[in-house]
Protein backbone atom coordinates (compact mmCIF):
# COMPACT_ATOMS: atom_id res chain seq x y z
CA UNK A 1 0.00 0.00 0.00
CA UNK A 2 1.39 3.69 -1.18
CA UNK A 3 0.85 6.04 2.01
CA UNK A 4 -1.44 4.58 4.72
CA UNK A 5 -4.17 3.95 1.05
CA UNK A 6 -5.64 1.05 -0.57
CA UNK A 7 -4.61 1.11 -4.27
CA UNK A 8 -6.24 0.19 -7.30
CA UNK A 9 -5.78 -4.28 -7.50
CA UNK A 10 -4.86 -4.77 -4.53
CA UNK A 11 -6.88 -6.16 -1.14
CA UNK A 12 -8.70 -3.68 1.09
CA UNK A 13 -7.94 -4.19 4.72
CA UNK A 14 -10.74 -5.50 6.65
CA UNK A 15 -12.41 -3.01 8.91
CA UNK A 16 -15.49 -2.59 11.39
CA UNK A 17 -17.60 0.16 11.76
CA UNK A 18 -20.69 0.78 13.58
CA UNK A 19 -23.67 1.26 11.43
CA UNK A 20 -26.82 3.33 11.22
CA UNK A 21 -29.07 -0.25 11.93
CA UNK A 22 -27.21 -0.09 15.58
CA UNK A 23 -25.01 -3.15 14.77
CA UNK A 24 -21.26 -3.53 13.91
CA UNK A 25 -20.50 -4.01 10.20
CA UNK A 26 -17.11 -5.14 8.76
CA UNK A 27 -15.93 -5.33 5.11
CA UNK A 28 -15.83 -9.03 4.93
CA UNK A 29 -19.44 -9.28 5.42
CA UNK A 30 -19.80 -8.18 2.18
CA UNK A 31 -17.47 -11.10 0.24
CA UNK A 32 -18.90 -12.46 -2.26
CA UNK A 33 -20.61 -9.10 -3.95
CA UNK A 34 -19.69 -5.64 -5.40
CA UNK A 35 -19.50 -2.88 -2.34
CA UNK A 36 -19.80 0.81 -3.37
CA UNK A 37 -18.56 2.90 -0.42
CA UNK A 38 -19.13 6.21 -0.64
CA UNK A 39 -17.49 9.07 1.71
CA UNK A 40 -19.00 12.15 2.35
CA UNK A 41 -18.29 14.70 4.39
CA UNK A 42 -21.49 15.38 6.61
CA UNK A 43 -25.13 14.40 7.38
CA UNK A 44 -28.01 17.00 6.10
CA UNK A 45 -25.65 19.16 4.18
CA UNK A 46 -26.87 19.60 0.28
CA UNK A 47 -24.42 18.10 -1.68
CA UNK A 48 -24.01 15.15 0.47
CA UNK A 49 -27.84 14.86 0.88
CA UNK A 50 -27.91 15.08 -2.79
CA UNK A 51 -25.43 12.42 -3.56
CA UNK A 52 -27.08 9.94 -0.83
CA UNK A 53 -30.46 10.58 -2.46
CA UNK A 54 -28.96 9.49 -5.99
CA UNK A 55 -27.50 6.80 -4.36
CA UNK A 56 -30.88 5.66 -2.82
CA UNK A 57 -32.47 6.17 -6.33
CA UNK A 58 -30.77 3.77 -7.96
CA UNK A 59 -30.31 1.28 -4.96
CA UNK A 60 -32.54 -1.56 -6.99
CA UNK A 61 -30.44 -1.72 -10.18
CA UNK A 62 -27.09 -2.00 -7.67
CA UNK A 63 -29.19 -5.00 -5.98
CA UNK A 64 -29.72 -5.79 -9.49
CA UNK A 65 -26.20 -6.20 -9.99
CA UNK A 66 -25.25 -8.00 -7.03
CA UNK A 67 -24.06 -4.45 -5.29
CA UNK A 68 -24.51 -3.19 -2.17
CA UNK A 69 -24.14 0.64 -1.35
CA UNK A 70 -22.69 2.04 1.44
CA UNK A 71 -22.15 5.21 3.27
CA UNK A 72 -19.52 6.59 5.21
CA UNK A 73 -18.94 9.90 7.20
CA UNK A 74 -17.12 10.82 10.34
CA UNK A 75 -20.94 11.71 11.79
CA UNK A 76 -22.28 9.85 14.77
CA UNK A 77 -25.31 7.14 14.68
CA UNK A 78 -27.90 9.44 15.74
CA UNK A 79 -27.35 11.82 12.88
CA UNK A 80 -26.61 8.71 10.64
CA UNK A 81 -30.60 7.57 11.87
CA UNK A 82 -32.28 10.90 11.78
CA UNK A 83 -30.39 11.41 7.83
CA UNK A 84 -31.48 7.90 6.38
CA UNK A 85 -35.02 8.34 8.32
CA UNK A 86 -35.44 11.63 6.90
CA UNK A 87 -34.25 10.36 3.09
CA UNK A 88 -35.57 6.90 3.26
CA UNK A 89 -32.08 5.48 2.57
CA UNK A 90 -32.36 1.83 2.22
CA UNK A 91 -28.74 1.27 2.19
CA UNK A 92 -26.58 1.63 5.74
CA UNK A 93 -24.13 4.42 6.79
CA UNK A 94 -21.22 3.44 8.83
CA UNK A 95 -19.90 6.36 11.39
CA UNK A 96 -16.10 6.62 11.17
CA UNK A 97 -15.85 9.28 13.96
CA UNK A 98 -12.10 8.26 14.01
CA UNK A 99 -11.82 8.98 10.61
CA UNK A 100 -9.89 5.25 10.45
CA UNK A 101 -11.24 4.24 7.51
CA UNK A 102 -10.99 7.19 5.57
CA UNK A 103 -7.66 7.68 6.23
CA UNK A 104 -7.16 3.99 5.18
CA UNK A 105 -8.85 4.72 1.81
CA UNK A 106 -6.55 8.34 1.66
CA UNK A 107 -9.91 10.62 1.69
CA UNK A 108 -9.26 12.59 5.15
CA UNK A 109 -7.44 15.12 4.00
CA UNK A 110 -7.17 19.44 4.81
CA UNK A 111 -9.90 21.05 2.65
CA UNK A 112 -10.46 24.50 2.29
CA UNK A 113 -14.35 25.90 2.35
CA UNK A 114 -15.13 29.61 3.34
CA UNK A 115 -11.56 30.83 3.41
CA UNK A 116 -10.85 28.69 6.42
CA UNK A 117 -8.87 25.50 6.48
CA UNK A 118 -9.97 22.38 8.08
CA UNK A 119 -9.35 18.47 8.29
CA UNK A 120 -12.45 16.98 6.55
CA UNK A 121 -13.58 14.07 3.95
CA UNK A 122 -12.86 14.60 0.30
CA UNK A 123 -15.98 13.39 -1.55
CA UNK A 124 -15.17 10.15 -2.83
CA UNK A 125 -16.11 6.41 -3.85
CA UNK A 126 -14.92 3.03 -4.22
CA UNK A 127 -15.82 -0.08 -5.70
CA UNK A 128 -14.55 -3.15 -4.14
CA UNK A 129 -15.44 -6.77 -6.22
CA UNK A 130 -16.37 -9.65 -5.07
CA UNK A 131 -12.47 -10.85 -3.70
CA UNK A 132 -12.69 -7.69 -1.82
CA UNK A 133 -10.12 -5.87 -4.10
CA UNK A 134 -10.26 -2.15 -4.77
CA UNK A 135 -11.52 -2.19 -8.33
CA UNK A 136 -12.24 1.22 -9.15
CA UNK A 137 -11.85 4.72 -7.45
CA UNK A 138 -13.44 8.48 -7.56
CA UNK A 139 -11.39 11.00 -6.05
CA UNK A 140 -12.54 14.34 -5.74
CA UNK A 141 -16.26 13.53 -7.05
CA UNK A 142 -18.76 16.17 -7.74
CA UNK A 143 -22.40 14.85 -6.89
CA UNK A 144 -24.07 15.41 -10.83
CA UNK A 145 -24.24 12.59 -12.37
CA UNK A 146 -22.13 10.53 -10.10
CA UNK A 147 -24.22 7.66 -8.67
CA UNK A 148 -25.48 6.78 -12.59
CA UNK A 149 -21.52 6.74 -13.29
CA UNK A 150 -20.78 4.35 -10.24
CA UNK A 151 -23.73 2.54 -11.73
CA UNK A 152 -22.70 2.00 -15.03
CA UNK A 153 -18.98 0.78 -13.66
CA UNK A 154 -20.70 -1.80 -11.80
CA UNK A 155 -22.98 -3.04 -14.99
CA UNK A 156 -19.83 -2.87 -16.90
Amino acid sequence: MSNGTVSLGEKVPNFTLHASNGKDVSLSDYEGKKLVIYFYPRDMTPGCTAESCDFRDFNGEFAANNTEVIGISPDDLASHEQFVNEYKLPFLLLSDTDHQVAELFGVWKELSWGGKTFLGVERSTFIIDEEGNLAREWRSVSVDGHAAEVLEAVKA
